[in-house]
């Protein structure tokens, strides 16, 4: 389980630091896949290095199965097993993909085993397996080879920052079955920052964050409808406005 106590994070600015998280306390149980939204600026990304180990809080804890983990490195959380996969993929002149995903699962995967990593997130094995993880790919197809390489660590826990950023419609409709299929098959917690809501809909949870703090918390039964209300709420009256 993962645990957030009271973790705030303020950003150093010219003309002094500004507040980005306020005060966020949560927790990721085993086994659930917590989807967290809420309008641009709101602190998600941030929120996300932070369990990663990319960004250190100002104050409060991260627990990780009851060890307090807040100064711990990316490298060290990796270890433990937490995976986190970047809105924006890491490119690795002359890393091919089958590398990275060998250097992922931490063993020397054979070629077919590598090659079905890829086929699970849409792309075809045969086509990618042996290219550089380079400028040569697209942000959809480094999205997807990512995403393989988060499943072929199969770690406890695994973080998205916005997978569908950069992602075309067809890549979108397959990623949606990825993360069903990660639901299903992988026996870890999955956290995933995102405003889709075909995503929103097949998490367990969903937390909204809001300027800063918690402003939303519950079930996707519970939150989702809300959601939506409030955002045909927004349409509407932006279309009273327009006319």
């Amino acid at each position: 389980m993962l645990e957030l106590k009271h973790i705030s994070f303020h950003a150093a600015e010219t003309n002094g630091k500004k507040e980005i998280l306020k005060d966020i306390s949560f927790k990721l149980d085993d086994n659930t896949f917590l989807a967290v939204t809420g309008p641009n600026g709101g602190g998600k990304s941030t929120l996300a290095k932070i369990i990663a180990g990319i960004e250190t809080p100002t104050s409060g804890q991260i627990l990780y199965n009851g060890k307090d983990i807040t100064n711990l490195s990316i490298t060290e959380r990796a270890q433990l097993g937490i995976s986190y996969a970047f809105q924006q993929p890491v490119r690795f002149k002359g890393i091919t993909v089958i590398d990275l995903i060998r250097l992922a699962s931490g063993r020397n995967l054979k070629f077919t085993e590598a090659c079905e990593y890829l086929s699970q997130v849409g792309l075809c094995a045969k086509d990618y397996i042996m290219r550089e993880v380079n400028a040569s790919l697209s942000g959809g197809e480094l999205k997807r080879i990512e995403i393989a390489t988060i499943i072929a660590r199969g770690t406890n826990v695994s973080l998205f920052d916005e997978p569908e950023a950069g992602i075309d419609l067809w890549s979108f409709q397959n990623l949606i079955r990825v993360f069903e299929n990660m639901k299903n098959s992988i026996h870890g917690s999955i956290l995933i920052i995102s405003h889709q809501e075909r995503i929103l809909n097949i998490a367990d949870k969903i937390i909204v964050i809001a300027d800063g703090t918690v402003s939303k918390e519950g079930s996707r039964d519970e939150i989702l409808p809300q959601l939506l209300n409030e955002s045909n709420a927004a349409y509407g009256a932006c279309s009273r406005l327009e006319n």
